[in-house]
């Protein structure tokens, strides 16, 4: 599996309303992604960066086809109206825990 991390701040002043729509969108988009196991989004509680998205992916090929899709581009270029500071990480397994653990497993 493969994690991929956008996080960005949003914009002062932008139109909450067209954000949010934009996002619902978005989310639509990708989760018709081929290679897409999960999405999660997070506020921050401390601040910057406010936003957190988490997408999992099966392969970094299915990551991979999906960054280079125009769908993606389309949905980056609309993002620009709303956020700042956007970055991205690209995760993968660790060789020294290659699964999660979970307390009495």
């Amino acid at each position: 599996m493969i994690e991929v991390n956008k996080t960005f701040d949003l914009l002062p002043g932008i139109d909450q309303l067209a954000y949010l729509e934009y996002s619902k969108r978005a989310l639509a988009t990708m989760l018709k992604a081929p290679g897409i196991v999960e999405i999660r989004s997070q506020r921050s509680l401390l601040g910057s960066p406010q936003v957190r998205l988490t997408l999992e992916w099966q392969t970094l090929a299915d990551w991979a086809k999906f960054a280079e899709s125009p769908e993606r581009q389309k949905l980056d270029s609309e993002l620009l109206k709303f956020a700042t500071g956007i970055r991205i990480e690209l995760w993968g397994p660790s060789p020294a825990v290659p699964e999660p653990l979970r307390p009495g497993k």
